[in-house]
């Protein structure tokens, strides 16, 4: 049965816990609630009594009928009576509990997404965000199971001890009869629940298999459609799919099992108790009494059958909580070993002989040194992979380094407040991200408080704020999903206005210039003098016009700096930079577009 698992392996995050340490953390998050659920125990306390006094009075009334003393009117009336009053308990039980569990569900919910939220970025290079969601979302959802189980547990457990303690009273040997099989049936459930837990396990997990799927799928929908995959997109998803059905398939035929085993051993001792009741009946035992036993045995059986399943239902709630648990345990990479914030920024950055890998078989910094001045603008130009991007992660300490130190005006980056040092750091990266809704509110979202002339202070400030007017409705234009109503200058023209009204100490610009037209390149370069200005800048770029004008510029290969030094030095020693720039910069020169106009004229 292998087969059905592939691909669903535990991620590098997940560990085991006992169901003695998932059960204690459970309750923590129901101490707020301890006020609610002493009225529920009550309620399930009433309704107990309830439930039991019905069969008491119909079997106790059988007899004053039989002898001629009983009145059928006021006998329909109590039941009656004694049903609306386990109904009212009954009702009062369940709506104060599903508001308990309502908010201890939103609580874990609110804890697991905060957990996400402060997990590093190499935690997101590693798992799926789709997985990741599964366990925000349907496992926290799932674990509002074992809360409600374990308030029928409380509510079964007690009908049963009070019934068994009133029917010992009544006959000692068919109470025995009753008491008998229930260590058969419990046993039973105990042995069941091993197998239960690690194929709910699996179900958990092939469902967030499914989630990633679709959230990928829909993600990438115009790459898919611009190759015209969406056949073989189907194709795999179907792949998926069908595993979650295999998996899920045999959940249900785990599950589906256990109650026809526990059912035979209850018919057992049912067909027992009905022999025995019947043959005392004929010794002089009254039949008021045998009804009693009858109905009891319902109250009995379903009650214990439903303690004995539920350590196999039980595995369902345990299995999401240990999943969420899960993620708010897991380990950082990225760890702040102090908690200093600094009145003010100025911007000097230095690395000294930092060792930085993704991976253990990804290195990419070896023995790096650099020092950026504050107020200095730094342009690091190189091949892919050698080691730009990675650079800038490392001054937004959005990774960890394992060898050296990083500082920030003479701080080691490790020993400042990282909420309070990244709220000094402006970044716009290649492809900017923009939230669904206005323009205004992602303008804004760097600052939450600022005041609208602010935001429309701030966006004027780049390219003149031309770009404003060429939208539909201004500031309030919606931007769509993921910015998807903005051409790609117009979103790295709201990127930039967010930073600059972030206003930061130190600016990344991670080659936002690379896929957009030339005008809009214009209006950018305009925004870009303005928020270079006074700050420690780190330029990314594919665009020769982005980085000539820089301070410095740094040429790197494999995690080394080859060259430093002004455009026009590193021309002139005919270096690596020369290379890159007569490669891939030279064309973008304006003494090139008009070389080429000129011999595209001679050639006509």
């Amino acid at each position: 049965m292998g087969f059905l698992m592939d691909g669903l392996d535990a991620e590098a995050y997940d560990r085991q816990y006992q169901d003695r340490e998932l059960v204690r953390r459970v309750l923590a998050y129901f101490r707020p609630q301890s006020r609610r659920m002493a009225v529920v125990s009550i309620a399930i306390a009433a309704q107990t009594l309830a439930d039991i006094a019905l069969p008491v009075y119909i079997s106790r009334s059988l007899d004053a009928l039989q002898t001629g003393h009983g009145d059928i009117a006021a006998i329909a009336l109590t039941i009656v009576g004694l049903g609306v009053l386990s109904w009212a308990f009954n009702f009062a039980r369940r709506s104060l509990s599903a508001q308990a569990v309502g908010n201890v569900v939103m609580k874990l919910r609110e804890d697991a997404l905060g957990a996400a939220l402060q997990r590093d970025l190499s935690f997101y290079d590693a798992f799926p965000s789709g997985k990741i969601v599964s366990r925000v979302t349907s496992d926290t959802q799932s674990f509002s199971q074992v809360v409600r189980l374990a308030m029928d547990l409380v509510s079964q457990l007690l009908l049963v001890v009070l019934l068994m303690a009133f029917l010992f009273s009544v006959d000692t040997t068919l109470a025995w009869i009753t008491l008998g099989l229930a260590p058969f049936i419990i046993f039973a459930a105990l042995q069941f629940r091993r197998i239960a837990r690690d194929t709910i396990t699996q179900s958990r997990r092939v469902n967030a298999e499914v989630s990633s799927h679709i959230q990928e799928t829909v993600s990438g929908i115009g790459v898919a459609k611009t190759f015209r995959q969406e056949q073989a997109v189907y194709d795999e998803f179907k792949d998926v799919n069908a595993q979650s059905f295999r998996i899920n398939l045999r959940t249900g035929y785990v599950f589906s099992s256990i109650f026809p085993v526990l059912n035979v051993l209850a018919g057992i001792g049912t067909s027992a108790l009905v022999y025995v009741g019947g043959l005392k009946v004929t010794q002089g035992m009254s039949l008021g009494d045998w009804y009693l036993f009858i109905q009891g045995i319902g109250l009995f059986w379903f009650p214990l059958t439903s303690i004995a399943s539920f350590w196999s239902q039980f595995q369902i709630g345990l299995a999401a909580a240990e999943r969420v648990f899960a993620l708010l345990d897991a380990e950082p990479k990225v760890v702040q070993i102090g908690n200093i914030r600094l009145r003010e920024v100025r911007g000097g950055i230095r690395f000294e002989r930092v060792d930085f890998r993704y991976t253990e078989t990804e290195p990419v910094l070896s023995d790096f040194s650099l020092a950026i001045g504050a107020g200095e603008t730094l342009a690091l130009v190189g091949h892919t992979g050698s080691g730009k991007s990675s650079i800038a992660k490392l001054i937004a300490r959005f990774y960890e380094f394992q060898g050296g130190r990083i500082l920030v005006d003479g701080h080691d980056i490790r020993m400042l407040n990282l909420n309070d040092y990244r709220s000094r750091l402006g970044i716009v990266t290649q492809t900017p991200f923009l939230f669904n809704g206005m323009v205004t509110d992602n303008v804004r979202y760097g600052k939450p408080h600022a005041w609208d002339d602010e935001v429309e202070r701030a966006a004027r400030l780049v390219g003149g704020g031309d770009w404003i007017d060429a939208l539909p409705d201004g500031l309030r234009t919606e931007v769509g999903e993921r910015g998807a109503g903005l051409s790609m200058g117009q979103r790295q023209l709201v990127a930039l206005a967010r930073v600059l009204l972030q206003n930061p100490s130190i600016f990344i610009l991670d080659e936002a210039t690379a896929s957009i037209d030339p005008l809009t390149e214009t209006l950018i370069q305009e925004g870009l003098e303005v928020v270079l200005r006074g700050r420690t800048s780190i330029v990314i770029a594919h665009r020769l016009s982005t980085i000539r004008n820089a301070d410095r510029i740094i040429v790197l290969h494999e995690g080394r700096i080859l060259e430093e030094g002004h455009h026009q030095s590193l021309l002139a020693q005919g270096g690596h930079y020369a290379e890159l720039y007569n490669t891939y910069f030279r064309h973008q020169s304006l003494e090139y577009i008009e070389q080429s106009q000129r011999l595209f004229a001679d050639a006509a």
